[in-house]
């Protein structure tokens, strides 16, 4: 997590499930880059948009030490409600699953106290 960011987490509140939300990494684009909060804005949803853009035609988005954004296809299926117990058909849909870098998987589990290393 950047330096920006983390100036906006209270101590302590790592592990706590504290949710970094766009405004978040917006102020950490102004803080960190030294754009204006409206250019760090209009940054963040470009980058947003452009990711959303290539998953809705079915791309896979891949982040260097990041990870990877894949599109799945899957089949229709028969499910089951669980209050009745009936059998119900689930039409075919596209999912999206996110595989982290193994870069990232070990940056997260080096992590002691919460902090970047």
């Amino acid at each position: 997590m950047s330096v920006a960011v983390d100036r906006l987490r209270a101590p302590g509140l790592a592990m706590a499930g504290k949710t970094i939300t766009r405004a978040d990494l917006c102020e950490a684009v102004y803080q960190k880059v030294g754009l204006s909060r409206t250019e760090s804005a209009t940054l963040v949803e470009l980058v947003l948009k452009e990711i959303t853009d290539c998953l809705e035609r079915g791309e896979t988005v891949k982040l260097s030490s990041f990870g990877s954004f894949v599109v799945r296809k899957k089949g229709q299926r028969i499910g089951r409600n669980p209050k009745t117990g009936k059998e119900v058909p689930i039409s075919p849909r596209r999912v999206m699953v996110f595989k982290p870098s193994a870069i990232l998987k070990q940056r997260i589990n080096s992590e002691t106290d919460g902090g970047d290393k």
